[in-house]
């Protein structure tokens, strides 16, 4: 992770992910990931509930991963590692399902 205005990285490595999925509106889903670090991952010291908003469109294309810390955006982005990591998960096949389902009108919902 890189927090704004540093230049340091303090690289994790993801274990896996806890992942809910849900449709946000007839363009964007969100997934909302709370990730298992690997033992040798430790998070930055600031950091109090790490979590990750990813926005991805119905088809399943990630647009967007967002740190987050107690539900918030936070001061960290993710390094290009973080980032394959994330949408490694993203692609897997499974999750793409999950993505497609969600994406699909259910009766008595307006989007």
């Amino acid at each position: 992770m890189i927090k704004y205005g540093m230049d340091a990285a303090h690289e994790l490595i993801f274990a896996g992910f806890q992942a809910r999925i849900e449709k946000r509106d007839s363009q964007w889903i969100d997934i909302w990931l709370k990730p298992e670090l690997a033992e040798s991952s430790l998070l930055p010291g600031d950091i109090i509930d790490f979590s990750i908003l990813v926005i991805a469109t119905p088809d399943g294309q990630l647009v967007q991963s967002v740190a987050l810390d107690e539900d918030c955006d936070c001061e960290y982005s993710f390094t290009p590692s973080e980032k394959e990591q994330i949408a490694a998960f993203i692609r897997q096949e499974g999750i793409q399902r999950q993505i497609c389902e969600a994406a699909v009108p259910q009766e008595g919902k307006l989007w």
